[in-house]
């Protein structure tokens, strides 16, 4: 007998949201045959913290997998938040050119003053996205998400909250538990999978698989964009495959005809266009679901699915 595709579970952006996560994970276990469930590659594709009350939970909740179900393997991904929350407590690797983290600032300084960036302890020696992470917005209302701003212009106010200190504290340093560090120390930018069964209309196809918070921009070497992932090249002031958005929605064309599955979260929608996936129908709004997606069937739970076990 042939032995069954293996499965793998691509998990939307949580935010914050650790109940959605948590009934997320009861409809994937009630929905999925128990021993394929068991064995399945879990890729969680990033954007765990802020806008939600239960950063910490999540990442409690996240941390926890690998002993619970030892059987399978679990990949997170840094979004774009993560990454400038793991800045903003000094957990990126050192620039791999020798330069300095400040100089990320430069890029961006004309936003400094209208996005209130973070100036507080250790700020000298801090990601451009740190700072922002913790900055303090003028605006109080994100006119593009229709919703008021969290603290800064990353919504950061609750997972500080989260951590049992005011936003923008540099407190949040000695708050965040070594068991989380550790976490948004070791999270990967980039996850690639040679052989992964994908359900199209002319049946199963093996594919490449590669799991990228935002996704890959059309016209550079695919090749070498995954080098800088691979690398976690920390001297870009705002790396696009984990903040991007037009630049990084459509597959680029190398990969077109390499039956190649990209799969992303970041978008705050669920767009499925033949190997292209971006799961994000949540995008960190209270009302909306987190989802997954399921190889190789391609099928989508949300934590509001009523699954009768």
């Amino acid at each position: 007998m042939s032995q069954k595709p293996r499965t793998v579970i691509c998990v939307g952006d949580i935010h914050g949201y650790n109940t959605k996560l948590t009934n997320l994970w009861l409809n994937l276990q009630s929905s999925l045959d128990p021993s394929q469930f068991a064995s399945a590659l879990v890729i969680f594709l990033g954007d765990y913290c802020d806008r939600g009350p239960e950063t910490r939970k999540v990442i409690d909740f996240l941390i926890s997998l690998p002993e619970k179900h030892p059987e399978q393997t679990h990949v997170f991904l840094a979004g774009n938040h993560d990454f400038a929350f793991a800045a903003f407590l000094g957990l990126l690797p050192r620039p791999w050119d020798g330069s300095e983290l400040k100089e990320t600032w430069r890029e961006y300084e004309e936003s400094e003053e209208r996005e209130g960036w973070y100036k507080g302890e250790g700020f000298e020696e801090m990601h451009l996205q740190g700072r922002r992470w913790a900055g303090k917005i003028k605006a109080q209302f994100n006119s593009v998400k229709g919703m008021a701003y969290k603290g800064s212009i990353y919504d950061a106010g609750t997972t500080f909250e989260s951590y049992g200190v005011p936003h923008g504290s540099s407190d949040l340093m000695k708050a965040v538990p070594e068991s989380h560090k550790k976490f948004l120390t070791n999270m990967v930018w980039v996850h690639e999978e040679d052989d992964v069964c994908v359900e199209t209309e002319e049946g199963i196809k093996h594919c490449k698989l590669i799991a990228v918070h935002a996704g890959l921009e059309k016209g550079d070497s695919v090749e070498e964009q995954l080098k800088l992932l691979r690398a976690k090249d920390t001297s870009i002031s705002k790396v696009p495959y984990l903040s991007g958005r037009k630049n990084v929605w459509d597959i680029p064309q190398e990969l077109d005809d390499k039956e190649t599955v990209l799969v992303s979260g970041h978008h705050g929608k669920l767009h499925m266009d033949g190997l292209r996936l971006i799961i994000d129908e949540g995008g960190g709004y209270p009302e909306k679901p987190v989802a997954a997606i399921v190889l190789p069937s391609k099928k989508i739970i949300r934590d509001t699915d009523n699954v009768s076990s």
